[in-house]
Parts: C-alpha cells; structure tokens; sequence
C-alpha cells in the first residue's frame, strides 16, 4: 500500500475516534459530578439562618445526587473567613458557599479583603430570602418600634444591638434602620446569630434585626418580642406584628436573603447542574412549606439573574455603608 494512503488512513481514524470518544467524554464530567461527598461552607456560627437554609438544602441535594453533602461552619469576620475558604478551594464544584446578604456588604466595610468578592467567586443561585425581625427581649420596656426610635434618640448610641458580626447582614439591617430613622445606635458583634440572639435573651444587649428564621423560633416564653417585620406587609406567620413602614418609617424594606457560590473557574456543566438541582429541590411542596415556616420563600434563580442581584446589592450596600461612615480594619 502507498505510504502516504497508510498515513491518511492512519490519522483519519485517529481523528475519527476522537470526534466519537470527545463528545461522549464532556457531558461524561457532568453525569460523573458528583464522585465524592460535596461541602457546603457556611461562614457563620451553627444555629443562625444560614445554616438553617444550608443544612436544608444540603439534605436535599444529598438525596438527588446520592452522595453525602456536608455542611461545614467556618465563622469569622463577618462571614469572610468562610467565603475565604471557597475562593481558594479547588474549582471542581466539590466546595460551594452557603452565603448571606454580607457577601455583598463586606466589600464596602472591610479594607483588607483576602478575595475579591466579584473576582473569585461565581453566583450560582439565590436560594431563598424574606423579611427580617425587629426583637427585643420579652421583658423590656420597649413595647413598639416608636418606642424603640424614642429611646435611641433620647440617648444617642446607649442602646446596644448585636449581630453576627461586623458585615453580616444582621449588622446592616439595623444600620439601615437607623440611617433610616435617623438614631445612633452601638453595635455589639459575634460570630453568628444564634451567639447574638442568646445574649440578647440574656439581656446582655438592647434589640436586633434578625433573620426571621432564627428570631421568630424565639418569641415568647419569656425569650423574644417582634416590634416589626421589615417586610413591605405582615408575615402570615405573625399577622399581628406591623411592618415597619406601618410603624413610623413609610417605605422602609430590608431583607435577608441566602445564595449559594462556587469558586471561580468551577465548570460551567456543574454550574448547571448545581443550579438545576437545587431548583428542583427547591420547587418541592415540602420544601416551600418549611421555608414559608420560616418566613422565607424559594428563589432560585439563574446564575446570570443571581449575578445581576448581586451587581445591584454592592451598589445598594455601598450606600448603607458610606451614610453610617462604617469601615472595618
């Protein structure tokens, strides 16, 4: 046979195997991942909202991905430690971040960043958001927000509020309240909400805006009382509990809201399919009901909508943090 026929011969089906076993090959990565057992970090202490919405949707997607999802909690600054720790794992979809609203504050507050937020992590979906709480301790002679807007005026930064830490949006919640109601107020961090909440039982602070998850399991029993909701209407779940425009602030929202993020670089296919699987899980009755439960409704949206939430939550934080001149070193 001519050398040259051997030679064509040769190499068109070595590239015929390969237009066969490639594209056989790509969506193979995709149908493989997950190997292994998937992480979940989540940058605050446990028993705070956003482990509360990580371990939910990490017990659902173990069940749709038959591997074992683990929520880890690394807490710290605010939720920067944690989100650290994502921004530098592999970019192989085996580590995602369970993020709250302070993802998109902490840029604004902190000078030192170890990532950049925008750079070294990618938006996958929001998983779900809702109102928060204005509490206070059962006991305390503060009976209503306006109440709550007198003391504070009437002795500028003496009432203390806490927070699961500087940045979080539990931290900023309240500082749009005041910025709204025009009041100083002391701020008390800690390193998760569930810590803050604790101590404001205790009465070793004045009040919080905390997540309705955590804050609403607490009211009553001589534990919590709810001033207002910084929904635009009343929670279902507490009809008798005014917004807090109805209570003196007209207009004024604010809510928490928890997304989920992969370090940059992570493959477009898990991307995907970490967003189509959670969405799934997230159309379900049962999980629609226990996120209402909690004054939460599912998201879910895609990344490219996730990403432009994003974009508009720097810009809108950025302000938040520039009226109430906060920094952090």
């Amino acid at each position: 046979m001519n050398p040259t026929r051997r030679f064509t011969l040769r190499h068109l089906a070595a590239a015929t195997a390969a237009l066969l076993i490639g594209p056989a090959a790509m969506p193979a990565f995709a149908q493989a991942w997950p190997a292994k057992p998937v992480r979940i970090v989540v940058p605050f202490a446990p028993g705070g909202s956003t482990d509360v919405v990580a371990r939910m949707v990490a017990q659902k997607l173990s069940g749709v991905w038959g591997q074992t999802v683990v929520v880890e909690n690394r807490a710290g600054a605010g939720g920067n430690v944690g989100a650290d720790v994502v921004a530098k794992a592999a970019n192989d979809g085996y580590t995602l971040l369970l993020a709250s609203g302070s993802i998109a504050i902490n840029p604004h507050l902190y000078k030192n960043m170890a990532f950049d937020t925008k750079k070294d992590l990618v938006p996958i979906t929001n998983v779900a958001n809702g109102p928060m709480l204005v509490v206070v301790p059962d006991g305390s002679p503060i009976k209503s927000l306006k109440d709550l807007i007198a003391a504070a005026k009437a002795k500028p930064g003496g009432l203390n509020f806490g927070s699961a830490g500087v940045g979080s949006q539990v931290h900023l919640a309240a500082e749009n309240l005041a910025d709204a109601a025009g009041i100083e107020i002391s701020h008390v961090p800690y390193k998760g909400e569930a810590p803050a909440l604790s101590d404001l039982i205790g009465r070793q602070t004045e009040f919080m805006v905390g997540n309705f998850t955590a804050a609403s399991a607490l009211l009553g029993n001589g534990r919590l009382r709810a001033l207002a909701v910084t929904g635009n209407k009343r929670q279902p779940q507490l009809p008798d509990v005014p917004t807090v425009s109805e209570s003196g602030l007209p207009g004024f929202e604010s809510y928490g809201w928890f997304g989920l993020f992969a370090p940059a670089g992570t493959p477009a296919d898990v991307i995907a399919k970490v967003h189509r699987d959670t969405a799934k899980v997230l159309g379900e009755t049962e999980t629609k009901a226990r996120l209402f439960v909690q004054g939460m409704s599912p998201v879910a949206n895609t990344p490219a909508e996730f990403n432009r939430q994003m974009d508009a939550e720097l810009v809108r934080w950025g302000q938040v943090v520039k009226n109430r001149k906060l920094s952090q070193q």
